[in-house]
């Protein structure tokens, strides 16, 4: 029962979030923040997890602490149904192409929080989303599940695309680094021995 089940209450957001890695990739999202919540649809359903948000922020200021908050609520959701990692595959990555954009994304899911971010946006928003936050989700999720992550855009052909090509690739890389390794399903996939 690999499920986490997180809420994150501040006096500017109030979030609940939940995930189950061995999923079907249903999604019930309900940030507020249209292009946000597609975002966060695209990573149910290509990750594989069944992932629930319900968040309520202040929004009349703008998004940024609804958007970094649920990558910290996701984050603590994902490391919690990862209990002590034992038989996961650890390591994954993937390119992604979406139309003219290419983004390379690999994942370490190794207890240490690390974030390289080489994308960057030709324009400042998507309709009404500010593309700088995009950068924001990505490192509140990485520090609060505890995984090295790298996110690369090689080429780009708009806006849109390089932000969905960075969470679908978010996406398909940690299904494949959470999976179970069946050769090594009781093993902490580490010399260490823990991670």
């Amino acid at each position: 029962m690999r499920k986490g089940q997180i809420t994150r209450t501040t006096r500017e957001t109030d979030i609940s979030v939940s995930v189950d890695l061995d999923g079907k990739g249903r999604a019930e999202i309900g940030t507020g923040v249209g292009f946000f919540d597609h975002m966060l649809d695209q990573i149910a359903r290509h990750a594989m997890i069944d992932l629930t948000v319900e968040a309520k922020g202040d929004l009349h200021i703008d998004d940024h602490h609804t958007v970094e908050d649920v990558g910290i609520a996701l984050g603590q959701a994902v490391r919690q149904a990862l209990g002590d990692m034992k038989g996961i595959t650890r390591y994954a990555d993937v390119h992604l192409p979406m139309d003219g954009t290419l983004t390379r994304v690999a994942v370490d899911v190794s207890g240490r929080p690390f974030l390289v971010f080489r994308t960057t946006f030709a324009c400042a928003k998507i309709g009404t989303f500010d593309t700088e936050l995009v950068r924001e989700f990505f490192q509140a999720f990485a520090m609060n599940a505890g995984i090295t992550l790298h996110v690369e855009t090689l080429y780009d052909d708009n806006a849109h695309h390089v932000a969905e090509s960075c969470f679908k690739g978010l996406a398909r890389a940690l299904r494949a680094a959470v999976a179970i390794d069946p050769r090594r399903a009781d093993e902490i996939p580490s010399t260490k021995g823990v991670l």
